[in-house]
Order: C-alpha cells, then structure tokens, then sequence
C-alpha cells in the first residue's frame, strides 16, 4: 500500500499540488502513520471477525437446542447494547480524526523548527516558537480530554453490558431448572454458550473505541485517496474553465503541424512562446498578458520586474507548473527527441503537443528532452555528495545500481519497481569520478572533498553548506546535465559578483542558452535580451504589461532599464 500510494503522489505532481494549495493536511503522517494503522488493523478485525463467525457457528445449534426463547433474548440483548454503544460513541470517530490532525500538526510544528533552526537563532524566536508549540500541543491535549470523557462514558457502559452476560442467562434457565425440566449441568452449558456466542454478537460494542479509531483513519485515507484519484478530474475542469497552456516539444527536423501541413524547424530555435496569458490558478490574477517571443541557441534572456509580478509564475508556467491560462510553449528539441511513447520512432517526424494533465505528467519528458531548471535555494536531496551532484538526471541509476546482488534476493520487489513516468528516454552516460570532481572544482567547490571525506559521504547537506555553496552545487548538476535550455530563478542571488560572473562563464562556455531571473543590474552583461514585466493593475486586464529589449539598448547606469 505504501508503493501504491507513493506512486499515485508523486504522479500528476499532486504533492506540489498539495502543499501549494494547501489542500489536505500533513500527507505524509496519512502515508506512514495512517496506512500502518488501517493495514494492522484491517488484519486483526478480519481475524476477529473470521473467528466470531466459527464460534457463532459452533455454539448456536447447542444454545438453540437447550431453550429458544434464550437465544431470543441473546439477540435482543446484543442489538439493544448495540444500540448504547453508538450512541454514546458518536463523537469518538470525530474526536478520534480531529486527535490524528492536531498531533501530526504539533508534530510538523517541531519538525519545522529543527528545519529552520539557524534562522529562529538569528532572529531570536525561542520564545515565540515556544508559544505557538505549546499552543499547538495544547489543542491536541484538550481534544484527547475530550476523548477520554467519551470512551469513559462508553466504557462505563460497555464494563455494565459485559458483567450483566454473567447472571443473565442463568437467570432466564434457572425457572426450567427449579421446575425439574433441565439438570444443573445443562445451566452450565447454557451459560458457557451463551457467552460464546454473545461476544461474537457484541463485537461492535467491545470493540467500538477500536472500531472509531479505525473509522478516523479510513476517513483520512478516503479524503486522501479522493484527492489522488480526483486529480485527473480536477486538472480537466480546470482546462474547462479556462483555455489551458500548451506545451509542445518540436523536434529539430521537419515535424507535423496542427493543420497536418509539414513544417520545417528552425535548427538555432531553442524556445517560442505565442500569446501566453498567465493567471493565478486559484484567485484567477492576470499576471501577464499576451506575452510572444522567441528564443534561439545563445540567446540568453534575463527576466525582470517588481516583486509580485509575475517573475517566478512565468517560470512555472514554463516549467509546466502551472497551467492556468492559455497560449503556446513551444520547446525545440535537438536531434533525436526523447519520446514517451515507445511506438513513435525518432526517425519520423513528430510534434508532441502536452495539454492539462499531460503537462504534469510529462515533467520527466521536459528534463529528458533538455530542459533544467535551477531554483533559488536548491533542493538538497538525502544521500552522499555524489547523489547530491546526480540528482535529478542520474538518481534512478544511482538508486538502483547496488554493490551487491540484493536486487535478485529483495523480498519486497515491488518497492524498488515505483515509478511515475510510462517510458524512460535516453540520457547522458553517468559521469565519473574523475568528471564529478573535475566538475566540482570548476565551480570553485573543489574544497569541501577534504572537508567531508569525498564523494561518498553522508550528511543533512542543507544543514552543512551554506546558501552560496548549494547554490554552486546546483551548477554542478546543470553542467554535469548538459541540457539545451536552463531556466534560472535568482540562482545566484547568495553569490557574490566575482562568483556570479564565473558560474555564468561556465555555463556560456558549455553552450548552454539560459533564462534568468534575477533583479542585479550587473546581470544584464551575461544576457543579451531582457524582459520587464509589470504588475498588472485591474484582475482581468488585456493591456500588455511587459516589454522586450537587447540588453544593448539598455544603459546599466539607468535607474530603471526600461522606461515606464
């Protein structure tokens, strides 16, 4: 279950989705904490229903054949506790799902402390994140207090029913005793039937705390669970309601067209982008309007604007992130393109047109087919440095190359078998050793090799190296990747000049067109078009609200590079 539900998050980036819209709470304590607990408890009531219904079976012709009107009372009896019993547990599933949320709420409370510890240092909020600690655990504790009173109301009750069975059943035979009909013995084994077969009969009310607290689980794996199979459906309704961006990888030789016509692929074109209107997916914000332009082999685009226009959205968008809009994308891609679909030859002419679903689908495909993108601060993965330089072009070979032959004796197979993409193109051959630190030093990071005993060392590298330095390191990757087209969101925005100006050195060298997003002045020297977005005054505005230039009609000395 855990593969199961693993795959289906991590498909359709539903986990971005999740947590940038805040959909569902804490789905990592549903994926651990929640399956461990539905998978163990489904076993065990299964085995307790399997065995009640043998029991039930075995003691009810005995109990039938010593008096009748008993086992009459035996049903009456565990249906009327039945009844008790969820109505004085009525709250208990509710308490039960509401207990799950406030403690994995507490908890991730904690977690984000230990994340951000250097910056709570710094701004000295031991106190302030005390309190809101506290104040989280002080939720979780009041809903346990009101679950305690539940399940002693309950147990009050169910500790009642349970003594009664003793004397019952002896009380209803004991006239037919007296009376001469039946010996003392058959009193016995009246009674040693009777409460057989009323534990089988009074499973819900024995068992009803277990019962919620499974409930509560089933419940937050059900809302879980309808997210990821919604996904699909919420993704076309979204399409409905607006356009949607398209994405199209074109390939370098002559492709089909919409029109079915043949066309001929400019071989220098790198990027097109026609008509892109970008929206906010949910408060529907125009952010930019009507944006066209086109992008060859060197030409490298810096993109800049105030906080909040649109920046890093266009990135997303470009990024198949975000798709809230419409207009076209268009990637060129050089030789033989990588195609998802294994029927489809690179030989013959093809033109891949991504739409809703398809783009999230495809993030593989746009990496794959050259396409990297480098964020501000870098995702530092859990493994040894060598995974770190990997990452993201190389990890399934590093994961999945042991020293050992444990993949033909892992008894669980199926968890080394996830995957969230239908076909894996060909990619570069994994560097070497030699290449990683070659690498490494060419991005003035050849240091840390002492530092951390090589390549093959563990360590929480987020926590270990310091802004500028995972920032370093993610050129590392991008050079190691060698892709067509980068698209760079402040990725150097801890570096200094002097560093800046190297890492883009490199990365010109290595024939690499790149887009950045940057608000230094001094960046305009290492791209030689720029666009300048504004914000958009009005939510649903047609007026154009960025402008494109060479950085050769711009004057770094200007106080603004474009006029207003």
């Amino acid at each position: 279950m855990t593969s199961y539900y693993m795959k289906r998050y991590f498909n359709n980036r539903t986990f971005y989705k999740i947590q940038s819209q805040s959909i569902i709470d804490n789905p990592d304590q549903r994926i651990n904490d929640d399956l461990s607990a539905f998978t163990g408890t489904a076993l065990a009531f299964s085995l307790t229903f399997f065995n009640a219904a043998v029991d039930l079976v075995s003691f009810s012709n005995i109990l039938y054949g010593i008096y009748p009107p008993l086992f009459v009372v035996l049903v009456v009896y565990s249906l009327g506790g039945t009844a008790i019993s969820v109505f004085l547990g009525k709250n208990l599933v509710n308490l039960n799902f509401m207990q799950e949320k406030k403690e994995a709420d507490f908890r991730y409370g904690l977690v984000r402390v230990r994340e951000n510890a250097e910056s709570i240092a710094f701004y000295g909020g031991e106190e302030n994140e005390l309190q809101l600690l506290l104040d989280r655990f002080r939720r979780a504790f009041d809903n346990l207090s009101e679950l305690l009173i539940a399940s002693r109301n309950l147990e009050f009750f169910t500790n009642g029913y349970r003594y009664l069975i003793q004397i019952l059943p002896a009380a209803v035979v004991a006239p037919m005793y007296f009376s001469g009909k039946i010996e003392f013995g058959v009193i016995n084994q009246s009674v040693s039937a009777f409460n057989h077969i009323l534990s089988d009969f009074s499973l819900i009310v024995f068992q009803f705390q277990s019962i919620s607290a499974f409930s509560a689980v089933i419940d937050r794996l059900g809302e879980f669970d309808d997210l990821l199979d919604g996904n699909a459906s919420s993704l076309s309704s979204q399409s409905d309601s607006v356009d949607g961006i398209n994405i199209i990888f074109k390939s370098s030789r002559s492709s089909v067209s919409f029109n079915g016509s043949l066309t001929q692929s400019d071989p220098c074109m790198v990027l097109e982008i026609r008509n892109l209107t970008l929206i906010t997916p949910r408060s529907g914000n125009v952010l930019i309007t009507d944006l066209t332009l086109e992008l060859k082999d060197k030409d490298h685009l810096l993109v800049m604007g105030p906080s909040g226009s649109g920046k890093t959205s266009l990135l997303r968008a470009l990024a198949g992130l975000w798709t809230s809009g419409n207009g076209d994308i268009i990637y060129h891609v050089r030789g033989s393109m990588q195609l998802q679909n294994s029927n489809v030859s690179s030989d013959e002419p093809y033109d891949m047109k991504l739409e809703g679903e398809e783009v999230l689908q495809n993030s593989k495909q746009r990496r794959d087919n050259g396409i990297f993108f480098v964020p501000q601060r870098p995702y530092m993965v859990l493994g040894t440095l060598r995974q770190q330089l990997l990452y993201p072009t190389w990890s399934e070979d590093v994961h999945h190359s042991p020293n050992n032959d444990a993949e033909s004796t892992d008894p669980l197979p199926f968890l080394s078998e996830v995957s969230t993409s239908d076909g894996v193109g060909a990619k570069p051959e994994m560097p070497s050793t030699a290449e990683l630190i070659r690498v490494l030093e060419a991005v003035k990071l050849g240091y840390i090799l002492p530092r951390f005993n090589g390549l093959d060392c563990m360590h929480d590298w987020a926590s270990v190296l310091s802004l500028g330095e995972q920032q370093r390191l993610a050129f590392a990757r991008l050079l190691l990747a060698k892709p067509t087209l980068v698209l760079l969101d402040e990725s150097t925005s801890a570096l200094d000049e002097t560093n800046e100006a190297h890492l883009y050195s490199q990365i010109e060298a290595a024939g690499i067109t790149y887009i950045s997003i940057g608000h230094r002045k001094t960046l305009l020297k290492f791209h030689n078009k720029a666009l300048y977005i504004t914000k958009c005054e009005s939510t649903h505005s047609d007026l154009r609200n960025w402008e494109l230039k060479t950085t050769t009609q711009i004057s770094v000395e200007d106080s603004s590079p474009f006029s207003s």
